[in-house]
């Protein structure tokens, strides 16, 4: 799969469709299988409490995953994705009940590089708070 996106048809403020990523006690039981983090703040109400933290919390490599689709979807690949980080400032608490939180995410071109890469500023917001910073991808676009 190739970009779909080129350079020279995206200036500096453009933005990316927003979106909003269900986040659910289940997805984390899932994601944990997936990536060995059997962390109990993840999944047990109990100990999450008992640590201090208001409920369960997601993966902090979840919450940025999810982020990243707001890219790799704007982008068409990927695989165009060459440098992305973030800081995690609030954790996304997962209530137990049937809605559980949302993680929901905007984005846009906000600096133009040289030999067709774009940064990309992220906004991941969970229940009114700001749940990463410094979000930032490096694309290669065609």
């Amino acid at each position: 799969m190739t970009a779909n996106r080129t350079y020279e048809s995206v200036e500096v403020g453009t933005e990316l469709p927003a979106q909003t990523f269900p986040v659910t006690r289940a997805a984390l039981v899932q994601y944990a299988g997936a990536s060995g983090d059997f962390n109990p703040i993840h999944w047990n109400e109990r100990f999450a409490r008992e640590v201090g933290l208001p409920d369960v919390i997601a993966h902090g490599m979840f919450t940025m995953a999810e982020a990243i689709r707001v890219v790799t979807d704007w982008v068409g690949d990927p695989g165009a994705v060459v440098e992305y980080g973030v800081r995690f400032t609030k954790p996304v608490v997962v209530p137990d009940d049937d809605k559980g939180a949302t993680v929901e995410v905007s984005g846009k071109v906000a600096v133009k590089l040289d030999d067709n890469l774009v940064r990309v500023d992220l906004v991941a917001m969970s229940d009114g708070k700001k749940v990463l910073g410094m979000s930032r991808a490096v694309v290669r676009l065609a």
